[in-house]
């Protein structure tokens, strides 16, 4: 069971800052839709040893003040059923607002682990008006700066605590993730390739919700789907359908082994689509990219090549990922999917030996070897390959710091050209030989 943290609280607190702190990024997704601007973040973070997904529950900007409370609240429903644990985050410069203890009652009412985060407390004062968050009557605050970083480490001494442990791997099929906006295909996906209805389809945006797994054994290829299917009451389909997709396709994301991100061809790949892949990149997972709905495309000769080249500036740098041209509806290259699916899954278990790897990569870095950095030569001596969850690779040389970016990219083509990483994360290391 992946973990899962959720932050949140009204607007205004430092939600996205004490998110950014956690997971050193500041990236965040922002989605247009219907007048409403969010920005969605989430990402993976790391303390002592335990990885876990952190998610800021963004905010949102609309004309009417109620519909603006209202998607708060429904974010934090969303919260509490989906994350493991939830950091309920309030400012001790404003004190408890009415809209602090709407939030709290939802909380109190949950099984979840709540911890109450009294944030911007950078001084003796401010440490003493935290006490006021007690009466929220959810159990210890912990109170710290979430830009400057003071007491995060104690809060998230306490958070792991809470983890549930990873289970054991019951077999050793690999697991296949069908991701993508709602409304995509994804569940069309699953029925057409097992040949029956087993996941509801409904045209309304959002019918899929719980992860569930599916044995496919079938065409020689045998492995486990996740979706995140199931149904849900037309009246839940409202605004936070976004932040359903988002929570439930990361914790499919990380079960799997290769993710099949599927985009709209009507609607191109947009922000969140990219952002996901970047995701999967990032946790080293396998990618590939299903373009579904290309029956509703009017097409030329030249209309497959040029939506490809869009998909692959926009995916840059890491964009050697198969992309399958789809219709789900009309069961067109479906098993195309699955095939390419298998061959990325081998891909990330490639093993190449060690004499193969020097033979290879040798050669043409003595042809094309690092610039000189302050009149100093870098000389690679030998290659070799690395265990991990995708392909790495440790090229020992005299001055490791002297190999700068554009080398490594040049040196990671240099590995895909030879050995066919395609959609697979490869990760590179020079070390001190």
């Amino acid at each position: 069971m992946s973990n899962l943290v959720a932050i949140v609280g009204r607007p205004n607190v430092g939600k996205s800052t004490l998110y950014n702190r956690l997971t050193e990024s500041r990236k965040a997704i922002v989605d247009d839709l219907s007048g409403v601007t969010r920005d969605r973040h989430y990402g993976t973070a790391e303390w002592t040893d335990k990885h876990f997904t952190v998610i800021d529950t963004g905010g949102y900007v609309a004309n009417s003040e109620d519909v603006f409370e209202a998607a708060i609240r429904e974010q934090v429903v969303i919260a509490i059923e989906e994350a493991t644990v939830i950091l309920f985050m309030v400012d001790v410069t404003t004190g408890i607002t009415d809209l602090d203890d709407d939030i709290a009652k939802l909380l109190r009412r949950s099984k979840k682990p709540v911890f109450v985060v009294v944030n911007k407390v950078d001084n003796n004062q401010r440490l003493n008006d935290a006490n006021a968050f007690y009466s929220l009557g959810l159990g210890d605050l912990y109170s710290l700066s979430s830009i400057t970083g003071s007491g995060t480490g104690e809060l998230l001494d306490e958070v792991i605590k809470h983890f549930e442990e990873e289970p054991e791997n019951e077999n050793n099929l690999p697991k296949y993730a069908i991701v993508g906006r709602p409304n995509v295909g994804k569940s069309s996906m699953i029925n057409a390739l097992i040949g029956r209805e087993r996941n509801i389809v409904t045209p309304i945006a959002g019918t899929t919700r719980d992860s569930i797994h599916i044995h496919y054994n079938q065409f020689g290829h045998e492995f486990m789907l996740i979706d995140t299917a199931g149904l849900r009451k037309k009246t839940k389909v409202k605004e936070n359908i976004e932040f359903y997709s988002v929570m439930r396709t990361i914790k499919a994301l990380e079960e799997a082994d290769v993710v099949m991100l599927m985009i709209d061809a009507v609607e191109g790949i947009e922000s969140q689509d990219i952002n996901i892949f970047h995701l999967a990149e990032k946790n080293k997972k396998g990618v590939m990219i299903l373009v579904n709905k290309w029956d509703l495309i009017e097409k030329n000769d030249k209309s497959t090549k040029e939506f490809e080249e869009k998909i692959r500036q926009k995916l840059a740098p890491f964009n050697d990922v198969p992309i399958v041209f789809t219709s789900v509806v009309e069961k067109q290259r479906i098993f195309k999917a699955v095939e390419a699916a298998a061959k990325v899954y081998e891909n990330k278990l490639k093993k190449i030996p060690t004499s193969k790897l020097n033979d290879v990569m040798l050669p043409i870095i003595e042809s094309f070897p690092p610039p000189a950095m302050k009149g100093k030569y870098v000389k690679i001596k030998y290659i070799t390959q690395i265990n991990g969850a995708s392909p790495m690779f440790a090229f020992f040389c005299n001055l490791p710091q002297y190999v700068k970016e554009p080398y490594k990219r040049f040196i990671e083509n240099k590995l895909r050209d030879n050995f066919d990483f395609e959609g697979v994360p490869v990760q590179i290391f020079f070390r001190q030989k």
